[in-house]
C-alpha cells in the first residue's frame, strides 16, 4: 500500500512516515475496494458474471487504481463477448501500473492476433446492423446478422438475447429458450436472461392452459337426468341395426355409382393436376433460383465492402493501439526526466487517435517537454558559445529559433546572431541583426545589433559584388570583440 500523495511503502502507523499526510480515510477506502474485488472473485468463480461487473465497478469507485480489480473486469468483458470494453480497461490499468502488470499479457495477446482484432471489428458492425434492422422492423435480416456473430463470437451474451427476444416476438418459445441458456451458460444470474426465461414460462403455461379449456370443452357433453349429472363424449352415437343395413346398402350404391361415373375421370383430372402443379413448381424454383442468384451477387458484392471496410478498420485499430503504446513509452521518458528521449517519443504520435483523457496527457507532456527541451538546448548552446564553440553554439541557438524564435525575449536570436557572425556567416548574422533590432528596440542587444549591423554591411556588399562579378578575395573579421 503505498502513499496517495508521496507514492511511499505505509506501515500501520495512521500517517505517511514519508511526508506526514493522515492515510486513514485513503486506508478504508482501499480496504473496501479490497473486499468488492473479492465479493467479484466468489461471484467470479461461479460464474455470477453480471454480478461480479456489479462488485468491480463498485471496487473501482472506492479506488480507481485497484489494478487487480480492473484487469478481473476486463476478463469478465472479454469473457461475455465485450472485448472492446476489455481492451480499455486494460489500457487503464497499464496507465496506474507500467510494470509487473499482467495486463500488459492480455493486450499483447490480442494485439499479436490480426484475426481477432478483425473477427472484433466485424463483431460490433454486425451486432450493430442487427440493432438498425430491428429498429427498421425487418427482423429476419436482424436474425439473420445475429446469427453470424455467434457464429464467430459465440460467448457475445447480448447476441444470445436479442436473438431470444426476436423469437419471443415471433412466439418459437423453443428457439428462444434454447438462445437463452446459451447465454445462462456464460452468465448464469444476469438479470436479462432471467427476465425472459420468465416471460417465456409465462406465455407457454398459458397457452397450454387455453389448449387444455378448449379440448375439454370440445370432447365432453354434459347433461343432468333427474338428480344425475351424465358426461358424454360429442363423438358417441347410437346406431340401431336397421340403420347399419341401411348405412351398407347406400354405400354400395354409391360404391358402385362412383367406379362407373367418377374414378376415370378422377384419375384423368389429377393427372392433369400433376401436370399443371409440377409446372407451376418448376416455374416457381426458376423464379426462386433467379432470386437466390440476385441475393448472392448482392452478398457478394456486400461482402467485398465488408471486406474493404474491415481491412481499413482493423488498420485503425492497429493506429489507434500503437498510439497509446507511444504515449506510454512518452510518459515514462517523461517521468524519468528524460527530454530528448519524451521529444522524439511524442513527436511519433498521432495525436487525433488518442480520446479526450489521453489527448490531455498528451498535450501537457508536449508543454513541459518543449519548455524543458527549450532550456536545456539554450543553456547548453550558452555554454558553447562561451568556450568559444561557435559552430556547436550555432546549432543548438538554431534548434531554440526554429521552435520559438522569440524565446528568452529575443536572447536566443541575438546570440545566433553572435554566433554567426564568429563563424564568418555574414549574411545570416545581418539578417538576424536586424531582426533584433526591429522586434526588440531601445534594448541593449539591439544596441550592440547596430553596431555590428554596420561593421557587417560592407563587407557583405562586398561579398555579393564578388560573387556577381565572379571575383574571388579573402574574407575580413569584422571590428569588435564578442559580447
Amino acid at each position: 500500500m503505498e502513499c496517495y500523495k508521496c507514492k511511499a511503502p505505509l506501515g500501520p502507523e495512521d500517517t505517511c512516515p514519508k511526508c506526514g499526510v493522515n492515510v486513514k480515510m485513503h486506508k478504508k477506502l482501499i480496504a473496501v475496494s479490497n473486499a468488492y474485488y473479492n465479493i467479484a472473485l466468489e461471484r467470479a468463480k461461479v460464474r455470477d458474471l453480471s454480478g461480479a461487473v456489479q462488485a468491480l465497478q463498485a471496487s473501482l469507485q472506492y479506488y480507481k487504481a485497484n489494478i487487480h480489480a480492473r484487469n478481473l473486469l476486463g476478463l469478465i468483458y472479454y469473457e461475455i463477448g465485450e472485448t472492446v470494453s476489455a481492451l480499455s480497461e486494460w489500457v487503464l490499468s497499464k496507465n496506474y501500473r507500467e510494470k509487473d502488470n499482467a495486463a500488459d499479457r492480455y493486450l499483447s495477446d490480442v494485439q499479436s492476433n490480426p484475426a481477432l482484432l478483425n473477427t472484433i471489428n466485424q463483431t460490433i458492425k454486425k451486432y450493430n446492423q442487427a440493432l438498425v434492422y430491428c429498429r427498421q422492423d425487418s427482423m429476419d435480416l436482424a436474425a439473420i446478422q445475429l446469427k453470424k456473430i455467434l457464429s464467430t463470437n459465440p460467448k457475445l451474451v447480448k447476441a444470445h438475447q436479442l436473438l431470444a427476444l426476436l423469437y419471443i416476438r415471433e412466439q418459437k418459445y423453443d428457439l428462444a429458450r434454447k438462445s437463452l441458456r446459451a447465454a445462462e451458460r456464460i452468465d448464469r444470474r444476469n438479470t436479462t436472461t432471467m427476465r425472459y426465461l420468465a416471460e417465456i414460462d409465462e406465455q407457454v403455461g398459458a397457452r397450454e392452459e387455453k389448449g387444455k379449456r378448449h379440448r375439454k370443452k370440445e370432447n365432453k357433453v354434459k347433461y343432468n337426468t333427474g338428480n344425475d349429472t351424465i358426461i358424454q363424449p360429442t363423438n358417441l352415437r347410437d346406431n340401431s341395426g336397421w340403420m347399419m343395413i341401411l348405412n351398407i346398402l347406400v354405400g354400395l350404391v354409391i360404391g358402385v355409382t362412383a367406379t362407373y361415373f367418377l374414378i376415370v375421370p378422377s384419375i384423368r383430372q389429377n393427372l392433369q393436376k400433376d401436370v399443371n402443379a409440377a409446372v407451376s413448381d418448376a416455374s416457381d424454383e426458376i423464379a426462386s433460383k433467379n432470386q437466390e442468384i440476385q441475393d448472392l451477387e448482392g452478398q457478394v458484392s456486400k461482402y467485398k465492402k465488408n471486406a474493404k471496410d474491415s481491412k481499413e478498420d482493423s488498420e485503425e485499430s492497429k493506429s489507434r493501439l500503437d498510439s497509446y503504446s507511444k504515449l506510454l513509452t512518452a510518459f515514462q521518458s517523461y517521468q524519468q526526466d528524460g527530454v530528448d528521449a519524451a521529444k522524439e517519443a511524442l513527436a511519433q504520435i498521432d495525436a487525433g487517435q488518442l480520446d479526450a483523457q489521453a489527448k490531455k496527457v498528451y498535450d501537457s507532456m508536449q508543454t513541459d517537454v518543449t519548455a524543458k527541451f527549450l532550456q536545456s538546448t539554450y543553456d547548453e548552446g550558452y555554454s558553447e558559445y562561451r568556450k568559444g564553440n561557435y559552430a556547436k553554439s550555432v546549432e543548438l541557438f538554431q534548434k531554440v529559433v526554429d521552435a520559438d524564435d522569440t524565446y528568452h525575449n529575443g536572447d536566443a536570436v541575438y546570440y545566433l546572431a553572435q554566433s554567426c557572425r564568429n563563424t564568418q556567416d555574414y549574411v545570416k548574422a545581418v539578417e538576424l541583426y536586424q531582426k533584433v533590432i526591429d522586434e526588440y528596440p531601445n534594448t541593449d542587444k539591439a544596441q550592440n545589433a547596430k553596431n555590428y549591423l554596420q561593421q557587417l554591411q560592407p563587407m557583405v556588399g562586398d561579398s555579393q559584388q564578388q560573387e556577381n562579378g565572379g571575383t574571388q578575395a579573402g574574407t575580413q573579421q569584422p571590428a569588435g570583440g564578442t559580447q
